[in-house]
């Protein structure tokens, strides 16, 4: 079983910046790919971006060249670090796992899930 912890979330004006980690505990060694979603009030979950152990990255559109995942192999966590930040930027940020080398698609390929961070930024 894995266990994932997001943290990092909070309240942030437009154009600044969070980063927000996922911290993963069990059999890490069973994940093959991290995902980030996101799901704003009234809206499906939706894709933000993927890693897998590879280094394969995949990103929704409106978030590329303002949104990086990236993973620290020796610490453990994986990242989202978010720039530019806008208002529609605003949800619950899940943090998600696989054991299969996943890019993307919907939420329910995927194993494991974290309890969600909100994310909110002020216009």
């Amino acid at each position: 079983q894995v266990q994932l912890v997001e943290s990092g979330g909070g309240l942030v004006q437009a154009g600044g910046s969070l980063r927000l980690s996922c911290a993963a505990s069990g059999d890490i060694f069973s994940i093959n790919a991290v995902a980030w979603y996101r799901q704003a009030p009234g809206k499906q979950r939706e894709l933000v971006a993927a890693v897998t152990t590879g280094g394969l990255t995949n990103y929704t559109g409106s978030v590329k060249g303002r949104f990086t995942i990236s993973r620290d192999n020796a610490e453990n966590p994986v990242y989202l670090q978010m720039n530019s930040l806008k208002p529609e930027d605003t949800a619950v940020y899940y943090c998600a796992a696989s054991n299969w080398e996943l890019f993307g698609g919907p939420p329910t390929l995927w194993d494991f899930w974290g309890q969600g961070t909100q994310v909110t930024v002020s216009s």
